[in-house]
């Protein structure tokens, strides 16, 4: 379980690219990735927060037309991102609860966008979220940061907000301000096992529809591992 965060060649100010690696063979000149804040803050009243998401072109030549997906996770609810379309309940993996698209024409070599992300977090579960970066119509993931928890160890309920770690499995609290006790916290399918790896690879329906205007196809890699969370079934589609 990671606590906190140490200076690194990935963290950027209060971003992070923990948790994140590339999956498909990027074409040549072309470097993805992506950033996510180190820490976030719950109001413990409304369970909003904000995150930040940003994705960044550290290669020689722009990338062509990508797509980047943010995708929530058991604790943590997507609400909306700045400039990017809401994925269809029936296209999402299985775990996720909620998922946005955000299509990119170009990112020039050097560049970067960043995607304003809203949230809830429900400080009763664990929470996680994930950041493939993908080509246009999602048959290759250039990059996937997560899924990737933010939680807190020890949590302040009384307090006007709650401050969560990305990177740190959030230890849940009971309504008298209690732990709830490690993996019985509420946290859904798609939870991390023991050294943060998964316990198993969801199976998933149909995701052919991620985006109007015929995108389709999505390959969210589990965290770790190679198997896919999201996979292509255009075939099962047709007829």
């Amino acid at each position: 379980m990671i606590l906190g965060f140490a200076a690194s060649a990935d963290d950027e100010g209060g971003l992070s690219k923990h948790g994140g690696k590339t999956v498909d063979a990027v074409p040549a000149g072309v470097k993805l990735s992506t950033l996510l804040s180190k820490e976030i803050k719950v109001d413990n009243k409304s369970k909003e927060t904000d995150i930040t998401g940003v994705v960044k072109n550290e290669g020689s030549k722009a990338s062509g037309e990508i797509r980047l997906l943010v995708v929530g996770f058991d604790g943590l609810t997507v609400k909306n991102v700045e400039g990017c379309s809401a994925i269809p309940e029936g296209d999402l993996p299985d775990g996720a609860n909620s998922g946005f698209a955000c299509a990119i024409d170009d990112l020039a070599a050097g560049k970067s966008k960043t995607y304003a992300i809203d949230a809830t977090y429900d400080l009763s579960k664990k929470g996680k979220i994930c950041l493939p970066v993908q080509n246009a119509d999602g048959s290759k993931t250039w990059w996937q940061q997560g899924p990737v928890p933010f939680g807190a160890t020890n949590q302040a309920p009384n307090e006007p907000a709650t401050p969560l770690l990305l990177g740190t499995d959030n230890s849940p609290v009971t309504p008298g301000g209690g732990d709830g006790g490690g993996d019985d916290g509420g946290g859904g399918g798609g939870g991390n096992g023991k050294d943060g790896k998964p316990d198993e690879l969801p199976q998933t329906g149909p995701a052919d529809r991620i985006l109007p205007l015929g995108l389709v196809g999505a390959a969210l890699v589990s965290a770790g591992a190679a198997g896919l969370w999201w996979n292509q079934r255009r075939a099962r589609q047709e007829g």
